[in-house]
């Protein structure tokens, strides 16, 4: 469904290539912001983990377990960084985020600089978003935003990791505060693509549509080619009624992206408003 996509959303840090797999059947769903943003919390993932890691073939697990030996025993900082890196970007290949969050995490304790945080941090945060069990995003996203934290400490103006940060409150028991970071960034850049996107979902998902139509129009006035954002335009039309616009958004984003899956999810709607 439509509401359990976009939570997905949410819990995944805009997880780009999902957005377009949204299926057709749109929800009338009227509670407060607060409040489904606390049921999201609550709410599995669509797509765990688990369900889209590769696994490793034998020649990369001889290479893994080999890597892991080396790491153990290395009696220098440069080595186990060497290590360390080279297990996390073989995690990475295999979309096992949790995994590779972890080598990332040992380089940023051996080597703490912005970087190796927000690397970190960033790794944590797509691990967060794949979780299915609600303990283990809640892990996934401490960690996240432990790293995220110490990026922010060392560099305020970072706004992609504070709106990353933000995220990551909302599958906690006080969702309000990450949605005051998000708006506190716009404060600060009325103009942030990122933050502006992320209010727009969050109306979305707690059914103030003509909220996200507000949100969605003044993203797209200044980032025409954000194509998620034009299609999400499309939908929060159709949920107030207004099916012309909707069209009309729909339209665009297949003139926009000519990816089949993309395509076949626009012409469903369009099929819809015939």
């Amino acid at each position: 469904m439509l509401r359990t996509r976009i939570i997905l959303l949410i819990s995944a840090a805009v997880l780009v290539v999902l957005l377009f797999s949204l299926p057709r059947v749109v929800v009338d769903n009227k509670k407060e912001e607060v409040a489904q943003t606390e049921e999201a919390a609550e709410t599995p993932s669509a797509k765990d983990e688990s369900m889209h890691n590769d696994t490793f073939d034998e020649k990369t697990e001889e290479k893994v377990a080999q890597l892991k030996e080396n790491l153990a025993v290395a009696k220098n900082i440069e080595k186990s960084i060497t290590f360390a890196d080279s297990l996390a970007e073989l995690y990475l290949a295999a979309n096992k985020y949790d995994s590779a969050a972890k080598f990332f995490e040992i380089i940023a304790e051996k080597q703490p600089n912005k970087a190796n945080w927000l690397k970190t941090g960033n790794t944590y945060y797509e691990a967060y978003g794949f979780a299915m069990d609600k303990n283990k995003q809640e892990m996934l996203g401490a960690k996240a935003r432990e790293y995220f934290n110490k990026v922010l400490t060392e560099d305020a103006s970072d706004l992609s990791a504070k709106n990353k940060l933000a995220m990551t409150y909302l599958s906690t028991s006080n969702p309000m505060q990450g949605i005051m970071m998000l708006r506190d960034i716009l404060e600060t850049d009325p103009k942030n693509e990122e933050a502006m996107f992320n209010l727009g979902i969050l109306s979305m998902q707690s059914g103030q549509y003509d909220k996200a139509v507000e949100r969605f129009s003044g993203l797209v006035a200044v980032y025409h080619n954000n194509t998620q954002a034009q299609f999400f335009l499309g939908v929060s039309y159709l949920e107030v009624g207004n099916k012309e616009k909707a069209k009309e958004q729909f339209n665009l984003v297949k003139s926009m992206d000519k990816d089949p899956s993309v395509q076949a999810t626009v012409d469903s709607y369009l099929e819809d408003l015939k």
